[in-house]
């Protein structure tokens, strides 16, 4: 029985192995960049995903307004996941529309859409790519299976190489948490000193 345990973790170990000797350190480091220039222009980031994926834009939005490691100010930062739209939207116009109606009240250019799909080829994470980019927002894609139809779409595509869904979401979570240590970083670097 304990064996699966060992594979599991095993398996963690090799796929992350595998995302670090990608181009993704370089990707992640784009990322960070262009959220800290987010802040500094006076935007917003927003996240979305399904699932897994909606709990870990939801995971990293309340990092961003409430508190990382220590205290600082809250940084606007929104997780597309309201129940009342999301079921007002997927009724009157499709669940494929749940994000991107929601980025075309909200979004503005210089804002930041972090699009989350394991598959890349969500079709509501599609269209709110699409969206964004048509108002002018940047969008980082945390992908995985090669990236799919978001690959070519998001302006810094970071692909976890796996076919198995959780193994992609466990280094999602772990680049997520990069994201807001860089933030904080660049922003806020008091929190940092010792």
């Amino acid at each position: 029985m304990a064996s699966f345990i060992t594979n599991s973790l095993k398996e963690g170990q090799s796929t992350l192995e595998a995302f670090l000797e990608s181009s993704n350190v370089e990707q992640i480091q784009r990322a960070v960049d262009l959220l800290v220039s987010t802040y500094e222009y006076g935007g917003k980031v927003f996240s979305c995903g399904n699932g897994g994926s909606m709990c870990d834009a939801m995971h990293f939005a309340e990092e961003l307004t409430g508190r990382y490691r220590k205290d600082r100010a809250s940084l606007p930062a929104v997780a597309i996941n309201d129940p009342s739209h999301i079921s007002c939207v997927a009724n009157d116009f499709g669940y494929d529309q749940i994000f991107s109606r929601f980025l075309e009240g909200w979004g503005n250019k210089g804002d930041t859409l972090v699009a989350i799909s394991t598959s890349g080829n969500s079709p509501n994470v599609i269209k709110a790519t699409e969206v964004a980019k048509s108002k002018g927002m940047t969008v980082i894609g945390l992908l995985g299976k090669g990236g799919g139809q978001l690959k070519e779409m998001v302006d810094i595509p970071i692909i976890v190489e796996s076919k198995i869904t959780d193994r992609i979401q466990e280094i999602h979570i772990k680049c997520i948490h990069i994201f807001i240590e860089g933030v904080e970083r660049s922003l806020f670097p008091e929190n940092y000193q010792d």
